[in-house]
C-alpha cells in the first residue's frame, strides 16, 4: 500500500511539474511581428553598416517576432538553457540574409542578430516552436504581409523628399492584410518623420494576423512621413 500512494504521489507531482513548465512556457497572449524599412534605419544619426554579404534589396526587412500580454508587458530572455545554435539554422542562413539582414555596426554575417532574438524572445515561445520554427514562422509572415507590394498598390513608393499621410500609409497596409498595423517613425537629420518600423499582431500561433489587442509604445509619427529611397542611401563603410 505504501509503494502505491508512493508511486501515486511520485506520478501526481511530475505531472503538476509538467502543467507548471507549460504554463510557464505559453505565458504571452500574441505575438508583435514587427518589420523595418532599411532607407529609414540608415538615414539617421547612428547610420547603418550593410552586411558582409552586401546591400540588402530595397524591401522591408524583418525585425522580430515578439511574444507580449495584452496588458503591454512582455517576457524576455525565458530559457538561458537553450541558447542559439547556428547549426539548426545552417540551410536558412541565405534567404534570412535576404529577409532578415543585420545592418548594425560594424558589419556582420547577421548571426549576432539572429542570436539576439531568439535568445530574448524566441524562448519565451517555446510550446509553440522550437528555435528552426522561431525563424521559419517570421518568414512565413512576411511573405503573408508583402508590406512593400500593399504600399506600392497603394501608389505608395520610396522616395526621397516625397510625403503621405499616416491615414495613407496605414489604410495600404490594413486593405491588404486586413489589420491596421501600428506604424514607428523616426525623425532624419532635417526634422523630417519617416516610415522606420511597422508593427503587425499575431495570434498566439505565430500563424495569423489579428487586431492588436494593445498598441506597442513606440516613437509616434506626425501626420506627414517620408518613405525614403534606400536605393540612394550610403552605409557608414561607403562614407
Amino acid at each position: 500500500m505504501m509503494k502505491l500512494n508512493g508511486r501515486t504521489l511520485l506520478v501526481t507531482f511530475l505531472f503538476t511539474q509538467s502543467v507548471a513548465i507549460l504554463t510557464v512556457a505559453k505565458e504571452f497572449d500574441f505575438f508583435y511581428f514587427v518589420q523595418q524599412w532599411p532607407g529609414s534605419y540608415c538615414d539617421s544619426r547612428r547610420g547603418c553598416c550593410y552586411p558582409k554579404t552586401g546591400k540588402p534589396a530595397e524591401d522591408f526587412s524583418i525585425h522580430g517576432l515578439w511574444p507580449n500580454y495584452v496588458d503591454g508587458t512582455y517576457p524576455s530572455n525565458c530559457d538561458s538553457s537553450n541558447p542559439f545554435d547556428d547549426s539548426k539554422v545552417s540551410d536558412l542562413e541565405s534567404v534570412l540574409q535576404e529577409h532578415w539582414p543585420t545592418l548594425a555596426c560594424p558589419s556582420g554575417d547577421g548571426l549576432k542578430f539572429w542570436r539576439h532574438e531568439w535568445e530574448k524572445h524566441g524562448t519565451c515561445a517555446e510550446s509553440v516552436f522550437d528555435e528552426r520554427g522561431y525563424f521559419e514562422a517570421a518568414l512565413s509572415l512576411k511573405k503573408k504581409a508583402n508590406l512593400l507590394g500593399a504600399l506600392e498598390n497603394a501608389g505608395i513608393r520610396p522616395a526621397d523628399e516625397k510625403f503621405h499621410t499616416m491615414g495613407q500609409i496605414k489604410d495600404a497596409i490594413t486593405n491588404a492584410v486586413g489589420y491596421e498595423p501600428f506604424i514607428e517613425c523616426n525623425v532624419d537629420s532635417s526634422g523630417y518623420h519617416q516610415l522606420y518600423q511597422v508593427y503587425q499582431c499575431v495570434d498566439a500561433s505565430a500563424s495569423n494576423f489579428i487586431k492588436c489587442p494593445v498598441l506597442p509604445h513606440g516613437r509616434a509619427c506626425g501626420n506627414k512621413v517620408e518613405f525614403p529611397s534606400f536605393s540612394s542611401t550610403m552605409s557608414r563603410d561607403e562614407l
